[in-house]
């Protein structure tokens, strides 16, 4: 198989999670001098074929051409008033460098690591990791099932999600099998989910089947304020710095950077009654839901005017216990993910990038760690996971 012939070329500057755009134009505004570096982890221990990172290089390379079309432009400015125009501006000039991204193959081992300023290289992670998967796939001469049965599959999962009486949007951008593949979900999940699938992450095909971009930050955002302002202090003016920027829009907080009990004393009054809710992404989803419920109850504040967004690996069996455990309890709504936009024959890849050290303007290179509520999705070195545990007093 030809090179030429195992690339492709993305559709748009926008087929990308909305968070993505939205920590952007956090960035900007609050930290236009600080560099970030990420890194691939290829957690499911994949093999790639021979001749992978060519191909994953001239796909990156030809990124370059992308930009935000002026119809794109005013989707953006009507779907998203928070997004101000000095930013939309700054989007409309942007254009990927691929100079940022380094690619090595050694072996069946792929090595790619983005080096950059911040706002600029916050973009890259998640059209990466799409590009990995669908190269992967189409030079591993993997065959999934046809565009029908592609249909057929989400038609049956939202119509079941549709009779367990949830809301659910599609999160699955970063690791579905490919463009066309994610396209044929959005068709089936518009045509036949009314009134249960209310959105997805991915604003280009948000704006492509008229539907709402879904996403506030990542662990990035949070992982960076470690680096800047210290461990203890990272939530509380990571949550700060939000607020400031979209004074009470995209009111749904990540709790698990740094574990959900160490967010949870910092979630405060203030913020537990500004923030329209939290997100659940690592751990077990019933504990966590009923850690929030009682955080929520010993402030004063009635759980059932909050909502947990759920979103860590999940499928109809844990969306229907998660919704008969929490039944007017508090409000909960689902992000799916690989689920939705992966599940076509062949077994959907295991991996991430993310950050690992940052560089605030005025400081020096730091490094970074996740510690999320289950430890096989720590990241960092074990030096630094260690003595973020220390200083937060994680057991």
């Amino acid at each position: 198989m030809e090179l030429r012939q195992t690339t492709f070329s993305f559709a748009s500057i926008l087929d990308n999670d909305f968070y993505k755009f939205t920590m952007q134009q956090g960035v900007v505004r609050l930290f236009p001098g600080a560099k970030a570096r990420y890194k691939f982890i290829n957690r499911g221990k994949h093999s790639f074929p021979v001749g992978f990172s060519e191909a994953l290089r001239h796909a990156v390379n030809e990124m370059a051409s992308l930009k935000l079309s002026p119809e794109e432009k005013k989707f953006l400015q009507i779907t998203c008033p928070y997004l101000d125009p000095v930013y939309l501006d700054l989007l409309e000039g942007f254009r990927y460098n691929p100079e940022e991204v380094q690619i090595y193959q050694r072996g069946d081992q792929l090595e790619v690591k983005i080096e950059g300023f911040w706002y600029r290289t916050i973009l890259w992670e998640v059209p990466l990791m799409s590009l990995i998967c669908e190269l992967y796939y189409k030079l591993s001469r993997t065959i999934r099932v046809n565009d029908e049965e592609v249909i057929n599959i989400t038609r049956s999962k939202i119509e079941a999600y549709h009779n367990l009486g949830v809301t659910v949007a599609e999160f699955g951008t970063r690791r579905r099998y490919g463009y066309n593949v994610h396209r044929l979900v959005l068709q089936a999940l518009k045509q036949y989910g009314a009134g249960t699938f209310i959105g997805t992450s991915n604003v280009h095909l948000a704006m492509l089947y008229q539907t709402k971009p879904i996403g506030t930050h990542a662990h990035e955002w949070f992982m960076f304020h470690a680096a800047r302002y210290g461990f203890k202090m990272a939530n509380a003016i990571g949550l700060e710095h939000w607020v400031e920027v979209y004074r009470g829009d995209l009111g749904i907080a990540l709790s698990d950077t740094y574990t959900s009990e160490v967010f949870f004393k910092q979630f405060d009054k203030m913020y537990s009654k500004l923030f329209d809710g939290v997100r659940h992404d690592s751990g077990d989803a019933l504990l966590f839901g009923d850690k929030v419920i009682s955080h929520y109850k010993r402030l004063g504040i009635d759980p059932r005017t909050k909502t947990i967004i759920f979103s860590d690996g999940l499928n109809y069996d844990k969306v229907a216990r998660i919704e008969s455990h929490f039944r007017d309890k508090i409000g909960i709504s689902f992000g799916i993910g690989t689920n939705l936009t992966n599940d076509v024959g062949p077994e959907p890849m295991n991996i991430v990038i993310k950050m690992t050290d940052a560089h605030p303007q005025d400081g020096e290179w730091t490094e970074v760690v996740k510690l999320s509520d289950e430890q096989s999705k720590y990241t960092g070195s074990e030096n630094m996971i260690n003595l973020a545990k220390t200083i937060l007093s994680i057991e």
